[in-house]
């Protein structure tokens, strides 16, 4: 219905969302997250269909638990530092890719997308902004 006057939206300020994870994974503070097929959280990984959503605030063990048992807190936005195999001056602002839930690479199979590289800090690490990944 279109509004015809102030509306007053019920939402949150900030960029850390909640998430249900999905049993039988331990995901950890720091880790790339992803959701799967299923729609629950996940360690980030190269798999098909695997959706990016951010950067874990906490851990999150779910281990002995079914899909939904745990959450965990995700970051929307900012900008992180990973290992990455290789790096060059020259891939400033290129794309990089979710390799597993601790690395990132400028390719891989699924190209699940992590971010833009933003910063060099040494040959074996880039800082990624996710800002504009994040599903």
């Amino acid at each position: 219905m279109a509004l015809t006057g102030s509306y007053e939206v019920e939402g949150k300020v900030g960029a850390l969302i909640q998430y249900k994870v999905a049993g039988q994974v331990h995901i950890y503070k720091g880790a790339l997250v992803s959701l799967n097929l299923d729609g629950f959280a996940v360690p980030g990984a190269d798999t098909s269909g695997y959706k990016f959503i951010g950067v874990a605030y906490e851990d999150a063990d779910n281990t002995s638990g079914s899909n939904g048992d745990e959450s965990i807190r995700v970051l929307k936005t900012g900008s992180f530092h990973y290992p990455i195999t290789s790096v060059e001056q020259s891939d400033m602002g290129e794309k990089v890719y979710i390799k597993d839930d601790g690395e990132v690479a400028t390719s891989t199979t699924n190209h699940i997308l992590a971010g833009y590289i933003c910063e060099i800090p040494s040959s074996g690490t880039v800082r990624v902004r996710i800002d504009n990944a994040v599903q």
